[in-house]
C-alpha cells in the first residue's frame, strides 16, 4: 500500500490504536534489507551503558523503571510525547531509575539505512561518553522523530542532535560503534528469544513490541496515551 493514501491509512490505524491504549509496534516482519552487524558485541559496564544487562539508565532512584523502544517506532514516539514527562521528571527528583532498552527491529523499515540499529549505537555513545546526558539525547531521538518508511536520521545528523544540546560531540564514536550496534542488535534477538528478566527475575517469556514497560518487575498495560493512568502506576 505505498504512497500518499497507504501513509494516510497507515496514520488513521495508529491513531485508533492509540486511542484503545493497546497498540505497539510489532517485532513480526520481513529482514530484508537490513544491515547485519558484524562486530563483537560490547559487553561489560561503561558510564550509564550497562551492555551486559541490555540497557543504558539514567538516573539513581530506588524504583526500576525498564524502558523496550525502537527509534523509529510511532507508538514509542506517542508514548514519548504523552508521558516522556512523566518519566523525566521521576529521574530528576531522584524517583527513579530509567533503564533504556534500545531494539532495532525495525531497521527494516528505513530503507537498508538501519536506522534503529544506528540510533542505538548512538544513544550507546552519549551513556559512555556524556553518562549524566542519556535522557536529553534520549528525548532528542523522539522530538521530529523519522517516520516508519524513511532513511531515518543520517550519522551526522544523529551527532548534532547532541551538540546541539551541548552534549559531548559523538560524531567519532559512531563511526566506530560497530560493537554497539551489534550489541543492539543481539539484544534484539534475545527480546525474541527471551527469557527477559529484571535483576535477576524473569518478567515476561519474550517482549512482544514496543513500547514495553516494567516498573520494578511489573509490566504496565493501560492505556499508553492516558498521562493520569501511567503516572498512578508509576507512582505506585
Amino acid at each position: 500500500m505505498p504512497g500518499r493514501f497507504g501513509r494516510a491509512l497507515a496514520a488513521v490505524a495508529l491513531a485508533a490504536a492509540v486511542t484503545v491504549g493497546v497498540a505497539s509496534c510489532s517485532l513480526l516482519g520481513g529482514n530484508s534489507n537490513v544491515p547485519v552487524a558484524t562486530a563483537k558485541p560490547a559487553t561489560g559496564t561503561d558510564g550509564a551503558a550497562n551492555f551486559d544487562g541490555g540497557y543504558v539508565s539514567a538516573g539513581n532512584g530506588a524504583k526500576k523503571v525498564d524502558l523496550w523502544f525502537d527509534a523509529m517506532c510511532p507508538v514509542c514516539g506517542a508514548f514519548e510525547k504523552t508521558n516522556g514527562a512523566t518519566l523525566a521528571n521521576a529521574v530528576k527528583d531522584g524517583s527513579i531509575t530509567l533503564r533504556l532498552h534500545p531494539l532495532t527491529f525495525l531497521d527494516r523499515e528505513s530503507n537498508g539505512t538501519g536506522y534503529s540499529t544506528r540510533a542505538a549505537a548512538a544513544l550507546a555513545c552519549v551513556a559512555v561518553h556524556d553518562p549524566s546526558r542519556v535522557l536529553d539525547y534520549y528525548q532528542a531521538l523522539f522530538a521530529n522523530q523519522p517516520s516508519e518508511g524513511s532513511n531515518g536520521l543520517t550519522d551526522t545528523e544523529l551527532a548534532k542532535r547532541a551538540t546541539d544540546l551541548g552534549i559531548t560531540d559523538i560524531a567519532g564514536c559512531i563511526e566506530r560503534s560497530g560493537p554497539y550496534q551489534a550489541w543492539a542488535q543481539a539484544n534484539t534477538a534475545h527480546s525474541q528469544s527471551g527469557p527477559i528478566t529484571v535483576d535477576g527475575k524473569k518478567v515476561l517469556d519474550t517482549i512482544q513490541g514496543t513500547p514495553t514497560v516494567i516498573v520494578n518487575g511489573k509490566q504496565y498495560t493501560g492505556s499508553i496515551s492516558d498521562e493520569k493512568e501511567f503516572a498512578g502506576f508509576l507512582g505506585r
